[in-house]
């Protein structure tokens, strides 16, 4: 599927494959990567807000793509750990604990965009484009990953898709996409479903 196939938004779901988003760098994976290495002070539990600078700035080309690569190099050592720690988590399939836990008990701040009783929409710490976007389940309700979604889970599903399209119309008239990141090799290192929504300039084609 290309960007002008089926209007001017493209949903792009990367379900174990290797074309991911850079997803440790975005802020979910960031909360992630953090705590993963137990760089979190413990001092009142505040989280270190101090965000790696973003990809797309004033560098040269081959400054972008060298950093680009390391970016993805980072991603996937990210998303092994992850799929680690979910495969070595309580077999009921809850997962662990994930920095999403703390954004909805409020523990952490978020920038909301958009919340009903069962989603929460919020921006990125770290965006990859100058629209980036979060939506997640509140209930994670064994949604760790698009994979695990059961069949009396179409109606969530279905709203996640409806207000990522509905942010990302209000924000990025000109366009967007939406991005699902799914297992190990999906390069996901939050185990809680989410959408990524990013807008705000031109995509390319693949997008990883």
């Amino acid at each position: 599927m290309s960007d002008h196939e089926g209007g001017a938004s493209s949903f792009v779901i990367n379900s174990s494959s290797s074309a991911a988003i850079t997803e440790r760098t975005s802020a979910c994976s960031y909360y992630k990567h953090k705590h993963s290495n137990s760089q979190i002070a413990n001092n009142n539990s505040n989280l270190n807000f101090q965000s790696s600078r973003a990809l797309f700035g004033t560098s040269s080309s081959n400054d972008t793509t060298n950093k680009n690569k390391n970016n993805m190099s980072d991603e996937v050592a990210a998303a092994k750990a992850a799929a680690a720690e979910y495969k070595s988590s309580d077999a009921d399939g809850a997962g662990p604990e994930t920095a999403f836990d703390n954004i909805l008990s409020g523990k952490w701040p978020s920038t909301k965009v958009y919340e009903d009783s069962t989603v929460l929409a919020f921006r990125d710490i770290n965006p990859q484009a100058p629209t980036h976007i979060i939506v997640i389940p509140k209930r994670r309700d064994g949604l760790t990953k698009l994979s695990n979604a059961r069949e009396d889970q179409e109606g969530i599903l279905g709203h996640l898709l409806f207000v990522a399209q509905s942010v990302g119309r209000k924000e990025c008239p000109e366009g967007f996409r939406v991005v699902v990141n799914d297992g190990e090799q999906g390069a996901q290192s939050v185990y809680h479903l989410h959408l990524h929504v990013l807008g705000g300039r031109q995509m390319g084609w693949p997008p990883g």
